[in-house]
């Protein structure tokens, strides 16, 4: 038998069932709310000390403040709090700099500078388009003054840093060499990177090497890559020892024409969403392949080892990795400087991240003599070993 209830009840009890719904509701908002509040206050507390720090130093400070070099300076301050050695704040004049250095251009004089014994500067490497190469330059000559600066007053950093500027400005060196200084002149000019060279070891074995991933990276790559299969490469030696990394779409450029069609390596953001990052068509360069790797390799270079190591069944031969997998986004910011951020980690589709942990090589070797190449000779020594 049917049971039927008045309508007075179902109205009670849709009242009844309303009010526990808004109690409910109330009370899950009330807590986001609070939250919010919290948050709120926190922020006006930290907002509150800055403008109480900023009133301080007007009132107070001796000198005279850069207002753009304050706000710069606040920033840096910020991005410097989260305490993440990758993410940084960019100043107008870094950005630029940054955005010509991933395009592979870097303008300056083309040259690779180290500190002497005394605190100098010693000019290690000299680029093939430097303007110093004209005036005779040479690797191992000392750098003294940088436009009337003496280097051991300003102090080597900051020297380094002096010798930055743009394209088209002038800069004036005092350069010692056997005891005798020189003065010169210098027009600092944009240089293209070469980011890639190749030879061939023997009849069946060639070698790349990749001293970081820019923008025209890929295009020199596959030049490379292209002359040495050609030249009779049955196997190639990569070398992304002391690679920093760089840009991962150049990574996936440079990895595409060597590995199978499919997913090579994904991104995974805050959110838990995930993302293709390496993508593979399904051109695929099926001969033996061995990476050489060290400490300093690191980014995009151990994800270029880790690729050929998963999906070309590449040997790695050297030292540890680094134990970089995480990925940073450049976003710029109020139309001057820019905000480079921590966003996700990354790895290849079949392995774990190898973020502060690093690739572990199959042949571990270490270099004990500067002047033999140990880890080199292993790497050739595997390559002809899988002909």
């Amino acid at each position: 038998m049917n049971k039927k209830i008045s309508l007075g009840l179902a109205l009670s009890l849709i009242a009844i069932a309303s009010a526990v719904t808004f109690i409910l509701t109330s009370f899950f908002s009330l807590q986001s709310f609070n939250k919010k509040v919290v948050d709120v206050n926190e922020k006006s507390k930290k907002y509150n000390s800055l403008q109480v720090l900023d009133s301080y130093v007007r009132e107070n400070y001796l000198g005279d403040i850069d207002e753009n070099d304050l706000s710069d300076g606040i920033l840096k301050g910020y991005i410097s709090g989260l305490d993440d050695k990758y993410s940084r704040y960019l100043t107008e004049e870094e950005y630029l700099s940054e955005q010509s250095e991933d395009e592979g251009q870097l303008v300056g004089l083309g040259l690779t500078l180290s500190k002497d014994d005394n605190g100098y500067i010693r000019i290690a490497e000299i680029m093939q388009d430097s303007p110093v190469v004209d005036a005779g330059l040479k690797v191992g000559d000392i750098i003294t003054i940088i436009d009337g600066v003496d280097v051991l007053a300003a102090g080597f950093e900051e020297s380094i840093e002096s010798m930055r500027g743009t394209e088209g400005s002038e800069i004036r060196l005092t350069v010692r060499r056997d005891g005798i200084d020189k003065d010169y002149t210098f027009t600092r000019r944009s240089i293209e990177m070469i980011t890639v060279s190749g030879k061939m070891i023997n009849q069946s074995v060639g070698y790349i090497e990749i001293s970081g991933f820019k923008k025209n990276t890929p295009q020199q790559f596959i030049e490379t890559l292209e002359r040495l299969t050609s030249n009779g490469a049955k196997a190639i030696v990569f070398d992304v020892r002391d690679n920093g990394g760089g840009i991962v779409e150049s990574l996936s450029d440079c990895v595409d024409p060597l590995l199978p069609e499919g997913v090579i390596a994904t991104a995974e953001y805050k959110d838990g969403h995930s993302e293709t990052l390496v993508y593979s068509d399904d051109t695929e360069l099926k001969i033996p392949m061995v990476v050489l790797v060290n400490k300093n390799t690191a980014s995009a270079a151990e994800l270029f080892a880790a690729s050929l190591r998963d999906f070309g069944g590449a040997v790695l031969v050297g030292e540890k990795t680094y134990g970089k997998g995480v990925m940073q986004q450049t976003t710029e910011f109020d139309k001057k400087g820019a905000v480079v951020l921590t966003v996700a980690k990354y790895k290849t589709s079949v392995s774990e991240c190898y973020d502060e942990i690093g690739l572990t090589p199959d042949y571990t070797i270490e270099n004990t003599d500067d002047d033999f190449d140990e880890q080199y000779e292993k790497a050739i020594e595997v390559a002809n070993s899988l002909l």
